[in-house]
This record gives structure tokens, sequence and C-alpha cells, in this order.
């Protein structure tokens, strides 16, 4: 079945509940093992089957926020599946409370039982009503930046359209792009600024409903966090301020000295060429025919999947007006299969995009038959390795997706450098947001432009009073719809660092240990699953100096190859 022929169906929520009711009712009468695990196998097929349709419902929604059938089914959806979690988390107290649990732990694993322990913490139905509120107010932001109607050059554009100008190598587009940009959030910072402080105001209440200081706490343990707390993160940040900041820096001055610019300025932080940025050789249906053929070669299971992907139109690519602003892949378990967002622009990183979005599609496919639905999928900084390594592993076809794939090749390792900074710049500042919930709009922007100070202190935002005062974070979404989530980018590239280093020694041997790992899925926390597939955790002090190192030869070695070519 191709996604246009999957039915849209809003859940009928009463009908769920009473189904669940019936099979909690089965499993409290459980006599015996077996008979427990029939009934969770019943229920884990059960919640796949609704959670597909709420899935689907997401998608449309995110493909066009105008649509008023789209807007009241996910308003359905975020009303009512509270309610839904409710039951859940009766069956969840009833799991682990079961006289049959260390039967059933050997059946289905003991993580799955930690991980519901630890979902049990995040939950009570005293915090529905402010969970309904927390998924309104992130609708509101989505919706809010998919409307905008950015005026430019004779046309109109959204943000991801906007893409291509503030990339341009004519300073002068860059600048008025960016500016026009800058002008949207301007017009709307009041609300952006409400709609943020109403958000944090809801996510601290419902820590402290639930017992916890704040929401940090909280937070992490939403995420499945379960082997690291934020003190192993706060020590990890300062590995990156150490280690990856200074480095950083010298990048962009290399980078802009290269591109022929004296006097920096913050849209110019993007160019690193004299002649522009490497620019795809061509549009979304060029890239997928060139990533098809790309995916052949690059194994048997690949080419099978991303034919998949393109034979049952699950890539929905281009940015177009009223579509959600990002990229991301997501999962019908009644189909098993992945499903990849994005909003293609013109630019060098609609190829990024592509290859990081099928790295975690292909873990997706690889994990479709994993029959613990909990176990299809890692917590979210392991899959960011699944899509951060694929990004890598692309390299050697870049040569059909550029004119030049070797500068290519240097701003795409040059870049996922320089992302580090600003990744734990914005977890820094999230931390800073839940541990003091009652700060003003312009509290927090100043305290972000200090943060900004520290992590990226090469962004000069002189004739940007706006972003002066620190508001740059207000287009980065994670911040409003996924807490403490962007860390994970960092860790995620810090491990895939350590792919691309093999990778450029032994190809096969890398992409075996890669293939490994996507199949593990989700059956172990992020740490164990590094010592599982041999790989150096972040945490660790002295590991991101170790991963880094070889990087520096490499940049050094693709700086010689495009100095050769020119002479």
């Amino acid at each position: 079945m191709k996604f246009s022929q999957y039915p849209f169906n809003v859940p009928d929520v009463p009908k769920i509940q009473k189904q669940l009711t019936k099979y909690i009712e089965q499993f409290k009468n459980a006599k015996d093992t077996n008979a427990a695990s029939r009934v969770m196998r019943k229920i884990s097929k059960y919640v796949d089957d609704f959670v597909t349709d709420a899935v689907i419902i997401s998608v449309k929604f995110s493909q066009d926020s105008r649509n008023e059938e789209y807007v009241k089914a996910q308003e359905y959806v975020d009303h009512h599946f509270p309610y839904l979690s409710a039951l859940m988390n009766e069956y969840n107290k009833l799991l682990v409370a079961s006289p049959f649990r260390a039967e059933l732990e050997k059946k289905w694993g003991s993580y799955l039982f930690k991980m519901i322990e630890t979902q049990l913490k995040t939950f009570d139905p005293s915090i529905i009503e402010l969970l309904q509120k927390e998924s309104q107010l992130t609708n509101e932001y989505s919706k809010l930046i998919a409307s905008a109607q950015i005026k430019f050059d004779g046309e109109v554009y959204n943000i991801p359209q906007m893409g291509k100008f503030t990339q341009d190598k004519n300073r002068d587009v860059r600048k008025r792009a960016s500016a026009a940009v800058v002008k949207f959030f301007e017009e709307n910072n009041d609300e952006l600024g409400r709609i943020y402080h109403e958000l944090v105001q809801v996510r601290h209440a419902m820590a402290v409903k639930l017992g916890y200081k704040n929401f940090i706490e909280l937070g992490y343990l939403k995420l499945g966090r379960l082997d690291y707390t934020a003190k192993e993160v706060a020590g990890y940040r300062d590995q990156i301020y150490r280690e990856v900041v200074p480095l950083a820096h010298k990048l962009y001055r290399t980078s802009l000295r290269r591109a022929g610019i004296k006097s920096p300025r913050h849209y110019d932080l993007n160019q690193s060429f004299s002649d522009g940025n490497p620019v795809p050789l061509g549009d979304s249906k060029y890239l997928v025919k060139a990533a098809t053929k790309m995916y052949d070669e690059l194994s048997p299971e690949t080419g099978e999947f991303f034919r998949f992907m393109v034979d049952k139109e699950l890539l929905d690519l281009d940015a177009r007006p009223g579509k959600r602003g990002g990229g991301y892949m997501t999962y019908f378990p009644r189909y098993q299969a992945p499903f990849i967002f994005a909003n293609f622009n013109g630019t060098a990183g609609d190829v990024d995009t592509l290859t990081h979005e099928v790295g975690h599609a292909y873990q997706g496919y690889e994990s479709r038959h994993i029959k613990v639905s909990e176990y299809r999928q890692p917590t979210l900084e392991a899959c960011e390795i699944h899509s951060m390594s694929m990004e890598f592993f692309a390299w050697p076809w870049m040569e059909s997706m550029f004119d030049d794939a070797d500068k290519y090749r240097l701003s795409h390792l040059e870049g996922t450098i320089k992302f580090l900074p600003y990744g734990v710049a914005v977890d820094e500042f999230q931390e800073g947001v839940y541990a003091n919930p009652e700060m003003t709009h312009e509290e927090r922007c100043a305290m972000w432009r200090e943060i900004e100070k520290k992590y990226l202190p090469i962004r000069n935002y002189k004739g940007a009073p706006f972003l002066e005062k620190g508001t740059f974070w207000l287009r980065q979404s994670h911040i409003f719809s996924s807490p403490f989530y962007y860390i994970d980018y960092t860790l995620a590239q810090v491990v895939a660092f350590q792919f691309a280093t093999e990778m450029w020694k032994n190809r096969d041997r890398a992409w075996n240990k890669y293939v490994k790992l996507c199949r593990l899925g989700g059956r172990y926390p992020f740490v164990e699953l590094l010592a599982k597939a041999k790989l150096r955790n972040p945490f660790e002090d002295g590991n991101v100096r170790r991963v880094i190192t070889p990087l520096k030869r490499k940049l050094k070695e693709l700086t010689q190859v495009l100095e050769s070519k020119n002479d």
C-alpha cells in the first residue's frame, strides 16, 4: 500500500478505552506467565494499530497545517490521547507488580520493565489537562512558524524556502534575506515569547505535581535517559567547550577567509568558499534518482529499502506554503513503514537532510520485525547516531550530487564540527530556563545571548539589534516542542565521527558495524548500546578529544586536495 492509499482514520478514543480496559482485566486475571504474555502481545499489537492512525494524522498536519480537517484531527488526538495514557499507566503498574514478572522479564527482556518503571515516574492522571495544554501550545508554535509569508524580491516565501537566499554567495542578497527572516521573528516576538513562557509554566507545573523540584529531572525521564543524568551532560558540555569551541572558532575563521570575508556578520557564517557554497546538481527528483543508485551500490539491503521508500511514496521532500518547517522520520507500525518529511530549498542542506533522514528510516526498516514495539527504536540520542553516520557513509557518492564533491565533503565536515558548540548552547539554555521557570522573556533572551557568546564567540550581530538582544533561539523548534532533545544531536555526532574515522580506514568493516547497530534497535539504553557496538562513550572525560583528533587530519587532507585543484 502506498502512503496516498493509507486510510485517514481519526481514532475512536471511547472505543479504544473500552477495548484496553477489557485487555487490562484479562491481564489482571491471567493464571500463569503464558496467559499474561498473550495479553501483553494483544495490547502491544492493538496499541500499534491506533498509534498508526495518530501518526498518519500528525504527518498530514505537518504537510499542511492550514487544512482544517487535519487541524481538527490533530487537536482531537492531542486532547484525547492523554486519557489513553492514563489507561496505559494503569496497565504498566500491573505489569511491574505482576506475580509473573521474573518469568515475563525472561520472555520480554528486563529493559522493557525498566522503561515502564521510568514511564510510571513521568505520568499521573492529575497532569492530563497540563499535557493537553502542552500539545495545544506546541501546535500554536508550529502553525505560527508555518504561516510565515516572507516578502523578498517581489516573491513570497516561507522560512525554509528563504534558506537558499540566506546562503547566497552574494553578500547583499544574504544580508537582505536574513533581515527579512529576522523581521518575521521580530514581528512575532511577543507571541513567541508568550507561547514559550506558557510552555515552561505548564512543564514546571507537571514536574511539581509529580514530585520533582523542576522540569529538568522529569524531562530527562520522559526521554528515557536511564543511564546518565544532567550531571554527566554538564561534564560533556565542558568537554565540548574545552576541545571543540576553539577548533570551531578556528574553522569559522578559516572558511570565512577562504570565502573572502574580512569583517564577518551573522549572515556570513554559513559561507565557506569565495565562489559560493556547494549546491546540489538538481532538485528533489534528481537527488532521489541519484540516491537510488547510491543505495543500490552501498549494499543490497539499502537498495531494497530505498526503493521501497520511493515506490511506496514515503518521501515528502519539498518546501511549500503551509508545510511545517524542519525534517523528521516517523514510523507507521501497522504498515512496517518509515516516512521521511523534509523541506528542500536548493542548498547543500538538501543532501544532508536526505542522507540524515534516510539513516533514521533505514534503522526503522531494519528493526521493523521486532515484535516488542518499545525495542524498535532506541532513545533519541542513539537514533541520531544512525542518521548522522549515514551522512558520512554517503560521502563516496557525492560526485553524483555535486559539481565539486570534495568541496562538499570539506564544508560538511567543517559544518558538523561547528554544530557541536551550538548544540550544547541550546542545551545549557534549556537547563537555565527550567531551573528558573519564572524568568521573563527578556531575561531568557539575555541568558541566551550570554551562552551564545560563550560557545559561539564568532557571532556578530552588528546592524541586527533584535538578534543582539538574544532572540536567535526563537527559531529553534526543538526548544518549544522537544525539551532537552537537542543535546542528543551532539552526542550522536561525536559517535558518528567514530564511524566516519573507521570508514576512512575500512569502509566494509565500518558499514557492517553500523548495520549491526541498526539491527539492535532499542534493546538497550544509550550507554549500554555504545558498549555493545564497541563505540566510545562521549560522557567519559577525554573521549571528545580522542574523537576530534583524527578529524583535524581529515580536514587538512581535504583542504590540500582543494588547494591542489585551484593551483
